[in-house]
């Protein structure tokens, strides 16, 4: 089964790299060839060419919600994903949009796509430093998402 993981964000915008950093981290806790993992900056109808062909998809992106708490790590399907600055960018479509008119189109992407999203405090300014909370919590906020990651690339089928 081909995995593809996939670290979503800005690495100059301070917590918004987190995406790509934990996909860079974690990369060495799977020796499995059927799981690649890659880093993009973009969303929207970017993703589909990246994530087509793949049997597993599992998103690792940067989210701030209304009540969160910076640190705070959320598992969603598409369709419970309310949308990143870069998954679901403003000059282009949502990102379950670009799924479902990716289908339309008759490119291959699974059903079996996975986001694992962390609560950040800051994306607005240019820094490849992570703001202080993200900064002291990134030891838990690996494991939390290493144990996910690890839960949903070898047991979750649906």
């Amino acid at each position: 089964m081909k995995t593809l993981v996939l670290g979503i964000g800005n690495d100059i915008l301070s917590d918004d790299g987190i995406g790509p950093r934990l996909a860079g981290d974690l990369s060495s806790e799977f020796k499995n060839p059927e799981i690649s993992f890659q880093t993009l900056a973009l969303g929207g109808l970017d993703i589909l060419d990246l994530i087509r062909d793949f049997d597993k998809v599992v998103i690792l992106d940067a989210i701030r919600t209304e009540n969160g708490v910076p640190g705070d790590v959320y598992l969603f399907t598409p369709s419970g994903f309310k949308g990143t600055q870069y998954l679901s960018n403003l000059h282009d479509i949502q990102f379950p949009e670009a799924i479902k008119l990716g289908r339309r189109l008759g490119i291959k992407i699974t059903k079996n796509i996975r986001i694992i999203a962390v609560e950040i405090s800051e994306d607005r300014i240019f820094s490849t430093e992570f703001s202080p909370q993200i900064k002291e919590n990134y030891p838990q906020i690996r494991r939390d998402v290493l144990r996910i990651l690890k839960k949903v690339v070898t047991r979750d089928k649906s």
